[in-house]
């Protein structure tokens, strides 16, 4: 049994005395001991070794506290296990030499064994849970096939993935043929990780919100949806669509456990667009993290009232930032901890 089970109650609806608190990109680049290791290992060194991986992963447990590990690894292990070469640039991030722009392309993209190709992060899992020793519940996580897609097609990180949207628009065959052997993938992947032992799944639509609301709905969400189909009676599923607070009626009917909100939808909005029933996680600014301590807790209270702390799950509304001072990620966490109703 889980000794500090706040997230999984938090995932079930019970309520709680206070939320539970993590926060995405917690196991990294604003922890000094993450920093070392990024000076001795390369960024896919890091994901593809389980020592490595699991010394990352439990490292905000004890540095800064969250109720809830993530796994350390990166959502485009999956492509590379489909065969698309894709390297981690200094300055620029994820780099394809070649990107994906043609049907032809599109075909020779393979869904592979995960067992053979990502068998390192189910080794990872394995171990990160025995260092646990089940203090705490341990997240996993995938990108959507969309947000995979975008970096594909794109080849790189964009601030408006146009050459991604203009694939879909141009060539729907082929993209929907992509989306679907990521689907396929992802699904087999995740469904890997909750026999290696995680408590939880996160689906990141990083780049939903590039889309309309109708596109959306053609090409990411029916994707997203065939993966909680296919893992929501296995374990809770959290899904994460930054941008994407026009579908969180239709997200709060799929299944999902919980549903990410990122900073630009207020918390009252989040909860009427949703319906009011399903647990919502989210949403500080990660930017506010760059605020005095005194600021963030009085921050952080004022967002608990107005999510209420239960059906809750208190995170901010992306990735935690490089440049945040570790004792500002703690006074994040603390201000939750220290939540009175």
């Amino acid at each position: 049994m889980i000794k500090n089970d706040l997230f999984l109650k938090a995932l079930r609806g019970e309520t709680v005395e206070r939320p539970p608190v993590w926060m995405m990109r917690q196991a990294g680049r604003y922890l000094p001991d993450f920093m070392k290791l990024k000076e001795k290992y390369d960024f896919f060194t890091r994901c593809r070794t389980p020592e490595l991986a699991t010394e990352i992963t439990v490292m905000p447990i004890h540095q800064v506290g969250t109720d809830a590990a993530i796994l350390f690894s990166d959502i485009l292990v999956v492509p590379q296990a489909m065969g698309v070469t894709i390297e981690m640039k200094p300055n620029v991030g994820p780099w394809l030499p070649t990107p994906i722009r043609s049907e032809k392309a599109v075909n020779q993209v393979v869904v592979p064994n995960v067992y053979e190709e990502l068998g390192y992060v189910y080794e990872a899992i394995k171990m990160t849970k025995e260092a646990l020793n089940d203090e705490v519940p341990l997240i996993g996580f995938a990108g959507s096939p969309w947000t995979i897609l975008c970096y594909l097609i794109q080849g790189q990180g964009s601030k408006n993935f146009d050459k991604a949207k203009a694939f879909c628009y141009t060539e729907p065959k082929a993209a929907h043929l992509l989306l679907q052997k990521i689907t396929d993938t992802t699904i087999a992947y995740l469904k890997g990780k909750v026999e290696a032992g995680v408590d939880a799944l996160q689906v990141f639509d990083s780049w939903g919100g590039m889309l309309s609301p109708v596109d959306y709905q053609e090409f990411s969400w029916k994707y997203i949806q065939q993966i909680i189909d296919a893992l929501k009676d296995e374990v809770p599923v959290i899904a994460f669509g930054k941008g994407c607070w026009f579908a969180l009626d239709e997200m709060s009917k799929s299944g999902a456990a919980a549903l990410g909100v990122d900073w630009t939808c207020s918390p009252q909005n989040a909860r009427y667009l949703s319906g009011g029933k399903i647990t919502l996680q989210g949403n500080f600014d990660p930017s506010r993290l760059l605020s005095p301590p005194k600021v963030i807790k009085k921050m952080v209270h004022e967002m608990i009232d107005a999510f209420g702390k239960d059906k809750y799950i208190a995170n901010l509304g992306h990735g935690i930032l490089p440049n945040i001072p570790v004792e500002n990620a703690q006074a994040f966490v603390d201000a939750v901890k220290e939540y009175k109703a």
